[in-house]
């Protein structure tokens, strides 16, 4: 499972531009474009045509299933700073994922979304989208701060505690809609979905100490990288070159991967390498 999600991950990585660029632009313009034609409509039967519905998507109207992501969750000054907030939010995700990952991850949002609006008849819009964005953003960079209300600073993380609590308060009442709509968060983090919960931290570095403990074939660099490749005898079986970094998480090389470029965190207690796919998306060793 591991080596088929790394090649996984080598095929995005060597296809990162494929796909539509700037993608939340698109989705942010087409959105404030239905919304200045809907203030024309006084009758709403133009949101009404594009808006999700179970019941003429069964009879055939299939448009609707790409057309309710355009139509507005609010209105007015809202909708202004929701789209501009959603269209930065995309544009972080997509810089630090590439273009064809935030593609595919927007593209199964909406797949979910509508699955979960045809199960459970639901009235499906691009919220559960949009919060998809928000939560990718902060297992990313979880102690990155944003304005709530563009006033108060707050961690990204507590506010995707109070998103997942009230997906959990969902479940309780019998609303399962909005784990089915953000499928895609869990399906593309896995287990890093861990990163913003509390504790994740802790949790994380005592496990990764534990497996170091287990297996001595640890995933450090050699710090005498070059002394010992001088000195490596020549030998008619073919070798793996010698590596300078190595990612912690992922195991790439700057000698598999020679474009690929490496960090150190300096967050984590020791020499703790990660390729530029993880260096904002690993979870610390303390």
């Amino acid at each position: 499972m591991n080596n088929l999600r790394r090649k996984w991950n080598r095929f995005l990585y060597n296809n990162a531009d494929k796909g539509i660029p700037n993608l939340m632009a698109v989705i942010s313009i087409g959105t404030l474009l239905v919304y200045l034609i809907s203030m024309m409509d006084p009758s709403g039967k133009f949101l009404y045509f594009l808006a999700f519905n179970r019941n003429l998507i069964l009879r055939g109207q299939l448009w609707r299933l790409i057309t309710f992501v355009f139509v507005p969750t609010s209105s007015g000054i809202w909708l202004f700073l929701l789209l501009f907030a959603y269209f930065s939010i995309g544009r972080m995700v997509e810089s630090v994922w590439g273009t064809l990952k935030f593609n595919l991850f927007y593209f199964c949002g909406m797949l979910f979304t509508a699955l979960g609006g045809l199960i459970f008849n639901a009235y499906a819009t691009a919220y559960y989208l949009n919060l998809s964005l928000f939560m990718a953003l902060a297992t990313m960079f979880p102690d990155n701060k944003v304005l709530l209300m563009y006033i108060i600073p707050l961690k990204m993380k507590y506010l995707a505690w109070v998103y997942l609590l009230f997906m959990v308060l969902d479940i309780i009442q019998g609303d399962f809609f909005s784990v089915i709509a953000l499928a895609n968060y869990f399906l593309f983090f896995g287990k890093d979905c861990l990163n913003v919960l509390p504790g994740a931290d802790r949790v994380g570095a005592r496990t990764i100490s534990f497996k170091r403990k287990r297996n001595k074939n640890t995933s450090r660099p050699n710090p005498d990288w070059a002394a010992g490749y001088q000195k490596r005898p020549a030998t008619p079986k073919k070798e793996e070159p010698a590596y300078r970094h190595k990612c912690s998480v992922c195991g790439r090389t700057d000698v598999s991967h020679p474009n690929l470029e490496f960090r150190y965190c300096s967050r984590c207690a020791g020499y703790y390498c990660y390729c530029e796919e993880h260096i904002n998306n690993h979870t610390h060793i303390q």
